[in-house]
């Protein structure tokens, strides 16, 4: 558990286990809190890198961000600890956001990508115009002010109380100019269609089988515009699919990172076989 200067900012970060690197890139406005389900489960194995990014969690905030901002922190990042070579970076939401712009900007240090409830198309206007209100309710009121919304939405209707009040808490207390920032820089993103559709590297796409924020048609709508990727669809999980099912979603991750060690450039994705999860190359399932 340790920081690095970054940009002038003081980012929090933690190290865990040894192995070939991956890269845990939470969502909005969450932490490096939502991997520490999987860390246990995967650090026998693996060297895991859990950052929180600026203006989340232990992180320090600035007033601006962006895909672009978020994206070379982690670079440097894994420059600083010593990770020059390739690594899988797993991102979950605005996660998923940040790792398609680190695709774009540092191809050479992907070896296989981890889509966790996110999506690749960039917010219509109704969405974009809802994210600034949000904002701006954000810098007026603190980060509490959008809390109930947001918790309303990230959880599946199988989750208890007592995990959505632990998030409720940490929501909170989270600095309101990252959280303002991050959704400017949300606000602003690109498409990554394109992105997704060039990459040469195996892709798994993992979602919640009730996300009400990037559902299983945004999953659906990735596999199809990847070149060698699978769809898991968690069964009762809602947006937090790491925190809500961690036995599930850390076999599936472990399932991947596995079969990319032995088969780096395989013919394609193998299913995920007594996960828990559904493996789906349509929303048939079949």
């Amino acid at each position: 558990m340790t920081r690095t200067t970054i940009d002038g900012l003081s980012l929090y970060h933690e190290v865990h286990g040894s192995g070939a690197p991956i890269l845990l890139v939470h969502g909005f406005p969450l932490s490096g809190k939502l991997w520490e389900p999987a860390v246990g489960l995967l650090e026998r194995k693996y060297r895991l890198i859990v950052p929180d990014l600026r203006g989340h969690g232990r992180s320090e905030a600035s007033e601006t961000a962006s895909m672009a901002r978020f994206a070379d922190d982690l670079a440097a990042l894994l420059d600083e600890i010593g990770e020059h070579g390739p690594v899988v970076p797993v991102g979950m939401s605005m996660g998923g956001y940040v790792v398609f712009e680190f695709c774009r900007r540092y191809p050479e240090r992907v070896r296989g990508l981890v889509l966790v409830d996110t999506r690749a198309q960039a917010d219509p206007p109704e969405e974009v115009r809802m994210r600034r209100e949000m904002a701006q309710l954000v810098r007026d009121g603190g980060s509490v002010a959008i809390t109930d919304t947001m918790i309303a939405r990230l959880f599946g209707p199988h989750a208890s109380d007592e995990l959505k009040d632990s998030w409720r808490e940490m929501l909170s207390a989270t600095d309101p100019r990252g959280v303002a920032a991050a959704l400017d820089a949300m606000a602003c993103r690109v498409d990554s269609f394109a992105t997704l559709s060039s990459l040469t590297c195996p892709v798994l796409i993992v979602t919640g089988e009730h996300d009400a924020i990037t559902p299983p048609r945004d999953a659906y709508r990735m596999r199809q515009a990847a070149r060698d990727a699978r769809v898991e669809i968690l069964p009762g999980a809602g947006h937090m699919t790491p925190v809500e099912c961690p036995e599930a979603f850390a076999a599936v991750l472990l399932r991947f990172l596995e079969w990319l060690d032995r088969f780096r450039r395989g013919p394609s994705v193998p299913a995920v076989a007594g996960s828990g999860g559904r493996s789906a190359e349509d929303p048939a399932g079949g």
